[in-house]
């Protein structure tokens, strides 16, 4: 079995719309995705969302409110980690001008591709 090295220096960002931008890499089973938002401060939060996958996030740069089903909001800055289960409904609602969040994914979201 041929392993991959991958690196990606100069990854372009792709537009996924106003004022909200990503870019990512990704093995076989490990997606990691960098989403920046410019268009904030939010007036209300983003509408819920869940997916199949599972969710490690870091806030890289900004202020949020993370929501999650069944468990509540918690506003987050930079430096703050998140999980979120596969299967639970959850969004953010941003505090800033910019936010960066860092996601990884597990297995990839190959809808990002």
């Amino acid at each position: 079995m041929h392993n991959h090295i991958l690196i990606d220096t100069a990854s372009d960002w792709t537009p996924i719309g106003p004022g909200l931008r990503r870019k990512l890499i990704h093995t076989q089973n490990l997606m990691l995705v960098v989403v920046e938002f410019t268009n904030g401060p939010a007036e209300i939060a983003d509408p819920f969302h869940d997916h199949p996958h599972e969710q490690v996030s870091y806030i890289a740069e900004g202020e949020l409110i993370l929501f999650i089903k069944g468990v509540g909001e918690q506003r987050l800055q930079k430096g703050d980690l998140f999980a979120v289960p596969s299967g639970i409904p959850h969004t953010i609602q941003t505090l800033t001008p910019v936010v960066r969040v860092i996601d990884s994914f597990s297995p990839i979201r190959k809808e990002f591709l």
